[in-house]
């Protein structure tokens, strides 16, 4: 696989990318510390934001891609640019936006398509992202049947031979209590 050094470490790329709205940024922002209330004035991405994260002894630069549809048109457009030397590409689907998935799919097997020979060198993971807690609650609509009509989907859109892996994802925590 493609590495970059810094420092005598290794570096690892990781993209971000899908729909707008799906939760990139939050994610992004999420795994660097940042706090939930910060992450409800997160911008929309425009084009594609790059940082830094350190996490025990290992640096990865994040790539997040902006998801709007002229976005997504220059992504693929500048495809070999952007996905050059990319470790992992974690690609995002907002769970909660039923009326989106097959848009969200389409764009899913255009980013495949243009992996081409890359396919089985790059690592990829589905977030099904914002699969909060009590959504069952908040969105009583979306069932399991329908969750797993969507991961069905997503594995006919993936070819056999990639190196994927599906999550259902959040940002949020679960408040616990106990009894002492």
């Amino acid at each position: 696989m493609p590495e970059s050094k810094i420092n005598n470490n290794t570096t690892k790329k990781i993209i971000f990318i899908g729909l707008d709205n799906g939760g990139k940024t939050s994610i992004v922002l999420s795994l660097k510390g940042q706090n939930l209330m910060s992450l409800k004035s997160s911008n929309p991405t425009r084009g594609i934001e790059t940082s830094s994260l350190n996490i025990k002894d290992e640096k990865f630069n994040i790539w997040d891609f902006g998801g709007q549809e002229q976005y997504r048109n220059i992504h693929l457009e500048d495809f070999k640019n952007n996905f050059q030397e990319t470790d992992k590409i974690i690609y995002v689907i907002d769970i909660q936006d039923q009326e989106r998935y097959s848009l969200a799919l389409d764009y899913l097997m255009l980013i495949i398509k243009k992996l081409g020979n890359q396919i089985d060198k790059i690592k990829f993971s589905v977030f099904l992202h914002k699969t909060d807690p009590n959504l069952k609650k908040t969105l009583p609509d979306l069932t399991d049947e329908i969750i797993e009509d969507l991961i069905t989907r997503i594995k006919e859109v993936i070819p056999s031979s990639f190196w994927d892996e599906i999550f259902k994802t959040s940002i949020y925590t679960v408040f616990e209590r106990t009894t002492i």
